[in-house]
């Protein structure tokens, strides 16, 4: 039988109350079982879920919703690599079955599979599963194999077929005819779209940003989903400045909101990590719109005038692979300013353990085969070493296993990788006293966690990619003064790692100095950064 939701509130229906905790052991019916699974998963509890779709596949091993549900089962867990072989089953059973391409996608993807993904997305595109478009967007850019340009028509699709289903775009016209009389206007509005607000650790350069803003040319205006003004939020605003809650709020009720505050400019934070908003700058509540922060692609999406960057990660030459215009900071387009508690930075390890520590705090669903690939060459290259990884994939045992097989597949011994789970940012952060030297992962870097390393002292070595996502670290490093970081190509980041771990006396001295260094640098020029933003939304304001 094949999952849907149709047929799961069907069988939940006859299910008897006298048997809806039974074990499944004790059940006969194959059905039944699927049955009791999809209760248990509707009911969150997908640990019991797993049972009863294990035991339908013992009665029925040609049960296509017993393997699928397993899937599901798991990947409720987020245990993403116990998931592949009962997807993979489930499509064997039945390659027509659309769903069982997008989870298989989805997992691939957490696990750092994502060229896999990206040809199971396909899959279940073919298929007809339109939900998977979406997805497909939103993991494009860290694909190794795809081009700037297939990032560009992977999210067109979706914004084209976004906007389909969303309705038409509010008029612009009474908009543009108040651009031409108040182009000269001496205070803008400002407006910053995020539901993210409540994590400092991630955005340190958008508080660097609004705490270094001149008042008197810019009214600031926050609308925020999935949190209220908390005190930590507050701290960072002005008098004048105005907090507008959007949680609970429809796209159109939120372009309402937006549409009464009389905003100038519009600025989105969340890009695809918040894609649900999409459809509130399809109704153009402001006159003008843009994206920064969190973009490391093109949007896709037409109703995005602008787009943020700086020099580094948007060269000239690829201007054609965005469907916005892009206007450019001097320097780099992100700054950071750390306004909360963080360790103090400790000597190098290998000063007491005789042994260089690589290590990376980096998302797992970052790590590719090919970063993989280049991290076993360093540890190859610096006999002895050992590389600590940590993030929350790893917090789940099947996904520990998948990775370390990853690593004794090309044939590094086990006792060499240290893979952790996650930990309150603190003690996440406290990790890098175990590391001497960070490795930056790609095409997909680093952003946060670059930032985090090089605060912590800690080194991090990355290379100049072929795209945005693969130039983040690039824009950091340069702005911080650190280019000696900064490769050329993979063969240039396995040497600049192999050779600074070879350098002791230097990675003490890097570490002493990292922090003062980069507070100085115009990394954190928070001010100037600020000053250089005003100028980009007053000269798009008065052309």
């Amino acid at each position: 039988m094949k999952p849907t939701k149709k047929l799961a509130s069907a069988l939940r229906r006859e299910i008897p109350a006298a048997i809806a905790e039974i074990h499944p052991a004790a059940i006969n019916s194959a059905e039944l079982c699927c049955a009791l699974g999809e209760q248990r998963l509707t009911d969150d509890r997908p640990q019991d879920a797993l049972g009863f779709f294990q035991r339908a596949v013992e009665l029925d091993p040609g049960s296509v919703h017993g393997w699928f549900g397993q899937g599901m089962s798991c990947s409720n867990l987020e245990e993403y690599a116990a998931t592949l072989d009962y997807y993979r089953k489930a499509i064997e059973l039945d390659p027509a079955l659309a769903i069982a391409h997008h989870n298989l996608g989805r997992s691939l993807h957490e696990l750092g599979q994502a060229d896999l993904a990206y040809q199971s997305f396909q899959n279940s595109i073919g298929l007809g599963f339109g939900p998977t478009r979406q997805d497909l967007a939103i993991i494009i850019p860290g694909c190794p194999s795809v081009s700037n340009k297939t990032v560009l028509k992977e999210r067109r699709q979706w914004a084209e077929s976004l906007l389909k289903t969303a309705g038409g775009k509010r008029s612009t016209h009474a908009l543009k005819k108040d651009l031409k009389k108040d182009r000269h206007k001496t205070c803008l509005k400002i407006g910053y779209v995020s539901a993210f607000f409540h994590k400092d650790n991630w955005m340190k350069p958008v508080w660097g940003l609004i705490g270094a803003h001149d008042r008197a040319t810019f009214q600031i205006h926050l609308f925020s989903d999935r949190t209220n003004l908390t005190p930590a939020i507050e701290k960072h605003l002005e008098p004048g400045d105005r907090f507008h809650d959007l949680s609970g709020l429809s796209n159109d009720q939120a372009a309402d909101a937006i549409a009464g505050a009389q905003i100038d400019i519009l600025v989105d934070l969340n890009g695809y990590s918040y894609p649900e908003r999409f459809p509130l700058f399809l109704q153009r509540p402001a006159p003008l719109a843009l994206g920064w922060f969190n973009m490391y692609a093109t949007t896709g999406f037409d109703c995005f005038d602008y787009l943020v960057g700086d020099d580094c990660v948007i060269p000239p030459e690829e201007e054609s692979s965005y469907s916005e215009k892009i206007i450019r900071v001097a320097g780099s387009y992100l700054t950071f300013n750390v306004a909360y508690d963080v360790p103090e930075v400790a000597e190098p390890p290998s000063s007491g353990t005789g042994f260089i520590t690589f290590g990376s705090l980096i998302s797992q669903y970052k790590i590719t085969d090919q970063v993989i690939d280049a991290w076993c060459a360093i540890l190859n290259h610096t006999p002895a070493s050992r590389l600590l990884l940590r993030n929350a994939a790893l917090g789940k045992n099947s996904n520990r296993q998948f990775l370390r097989s990853r690593f004794r597949d090309r044939g590094i011994a086990i006792e060499r990788i240290s893979l952790e789970g996650p930990a309150p940012h603190f003690e996440f952060l406290e990790t890098y006293k175990r590391i001497d030297i960070a490795l930056d992962a790609f095409p997909y870097n680093g952003g946060t966690t670059t930032m985090e390393a090089l605060w912590q002292g800690v080194p991090v070595i990355s290379y100049w990619g072929d795209r945005w996502v693969a130039r983040t670290s690039a824009t950091l490093l340069r702005a911080a003064g650190l280019d000696e970081l900064l490769a050329t190509d993979v063969p240039g980041y396995v040497h600049l790692a192999t050779q600074l771990a070879a350098d002791p006396a230097r990675l003490r001295v890097m570490r002493q100095d990292m922090r003062p260094r980069v507070l100085a640098s115009k990394a954190c020029d928070t001010v100037a950064f600020a000053r250089s933003m005003e100028r980009l939304y007053r000269q798009i304001w008065e052309n």
